[in-house]
C-alpha cells in the first residue's frame, strides 16, 4: 500500500513537472482601426491646382 501511495505522489510531482511545452506561444494580432480623413482635407488638393494654374496664367 505504501509503494502505491509512494508511486501515485511521485506521478503526480512529474506531470505538474512537465505542464508546459517548449512550443512557442501564440499571439493574436493586434487589431488597429485608422480613422478615415475628413473631407475638409480633401479640398485643398484642388484648391491648390486652382492657385498655381491662375498664377501660371498671371505670369
Amino acid at each position: 500500500m505504501k509503494k502505491l501511495v509512494l508511486a501515485a505522489a511521485l506521478t503526480a510531482a512529474a506531470s505538474t513537472a512537465f505542464a508546459g511545452s517548449m512550443a512557442d506561444p501564440v499571439v493574436e494580432p493586434e487589431i488597429v482601426e485608422t480613422e478615415a480623413s475628413s473631407s475638409d482635407s480633401a479640398i485643398w488638393v484642388p484648391l491648390l491646382l486652382i492657385a498655381i494654374v491662375a498664377a501660371a496664367v498671371s505670369l
